[in-house]
């Protein structure tokens, strides 16, 4: 059997062992994906919501336009009438959240409407509670009752209404649902791969500085074998840790996704079991990527804590690029595919979106994270041969 090898077993042997860090790895990797699921379902929720329950208005004056409170009806809003209420009474009523908005028809209404004077209506509202999207509801039958009445009025005075619409927009959308739900929800699918960088975190940090402090890597490295033999081995108990948790990551937000009735949005995942199996393939150099780095950088920490610190704050770094690219909205090019992380995250929103990629990306994104790794890992081995390391001088 090969040294590095032992060295594997060894090292992924001592990780399971430890059950509450297990436990605790499993647990933040999971919690992302479920909280994205939860997020979008209560997205779908507040869409879906003014068609299943109505919404609730209250009025003040409504019999001065039974015209009005009709078209409200016609459009499943629910019409309280309430008496006089001032303003305090108002704001009371608003904030205990039983109606979405207050409707207040002045009583010089009827005599505006009929001197073709404009008719004030009141429109009160609390802008900290949930209700956007009924409350546009309520202000579109608002706009459609006025554009009646002024119909109407034109009519009347022998007045083709087509006047004052001299231009008709018609809009046609050509974005697939996929497309609308991969722009919206790429932006946030760079996390998924955070967990290459977490789940080897622990494995990386204890096989190199906790180890000296332990003084047992004096032992492992006075046997017969090549620094590069123990650095590989601890190399890919990393790797191995951090390439569980991505693709239990992916995995969980693929079936999340694909759960969840986004048709109800407009949006769809379309990813397939094939194209998620392909992602995961490309990102195995990801794992080795954060493995390697991980241990090259805990070897250089003087002891366990410096080690932790510094590698719990360079986790940040590879997210660095994604969130510049969604800030300065980029547009998609092919020098992504060639920064880590960003690679990958580029190339599962593409997947996501449904374009056809050809063999270019996939390679892009398969070495822009191997070579790195492959970087990482012979520094490590280069390190292991200095006695200034094993002996924390």
């Amino acid at each position: 059997m090969a040294i590095w090898t032992v060295v594997l077993r060894k090292e992924l042997r001592e990780s399971l062992r430890d059950r509450r860090s297990l436990m605790l790895l499993g647990l933040f990797t999971l919690m992302y994906p479920l909280m994205l699921g939860i997020i979008l379902n209560q997205s779908i929720k507040r869409a879906t919501k003014p068609e299943r329950e109505g919404i609730e208005l209250a009025v003040i004056g409504a019999a001065q336009a039974p015209n009005l409170m009709a078209q409200f009806k016609q459009k499943n809003i629910l019409v309280q009438q309430v008496g006089p209420m001032n303003e305090a009474a108002i704001t009371r009523l608003l904030q205990a959240r039983k109606v979405v908005a207050l409707l207040r028809i002045p009583d010089k209404f009827t005599d505006n409407y009929q001197a073709l004077r404009p008719a004030r209506v009141e429109l009160w509202f609390d802008s900290a509670a949930d209700n956007g999207q009924r409350q546009r509801d309520i202000e579109d039958v608002l706009r459609t009752y006025g554009a009646g009445v002024t119909s109407a009025r034109l009519l009347a005075h022998g007045v083709s209404p087509a006047l004052v619409s001299p231009v008709l927009v018609q809009r046609y959308d050509t974005g697939s649902t996929a497309a609308r739900s991969a722009g919206l929800i790429g932006s946030v699918l760079g996390l998924l791969f955070f967990p290459a960088f977490l789940c080897g975190l622990s494995a990386a940090i204890d096989s190199t500085a906790g180890e000296r402090e332990r003084r047992s890597l004096e032992v492992l490295m006075s046997q017969p074998a090549h620094a590069w033999e123990l650095v590989t081995g601890k190399w890919l108990a990393a790797a191995t840790l951090s390439l569980i948790g991505l693709v239990i990551g992916l995995a969980v937000a693929h079936a999340v996704l694909a759960w969840l009735p986004l048709e109800e949005i407009g949006m769809a995942w379309r990813v397939t079991n094939a194209d998620l199996a392909t992602v995961c393939l490309v990102s195995v150099p990801l794992s080795l990527f954060a493995g390697a780095m991980q241990v090259a950088v805990a070897m250089n920490a003087k002891s366990f804590k410096e080690a932790q610190s510094t590698l719990s704050f360079l986790m940040l770094l590879p997210m660095a690029p994604g969130l510049v690219v969604s800030m300065m909205e980029l547009k998609t090019a092919l020098w992504m595919y060639a920064v880590p992380i960003l690679s990958n995250q580029t190339l599962l929103k593409e997947v996501a979106r449904g374009e056809a990629l050809g063999a270019l990306p996939y390679l892009l994104t398969f070495l822009s994270a191997l070579l790195p790794a492959l970087a990482f890992a012979a520094f490590a081995a280069w390190r292991m041969k200095s006695e200034q390391y094993v002996l924390g001088v």
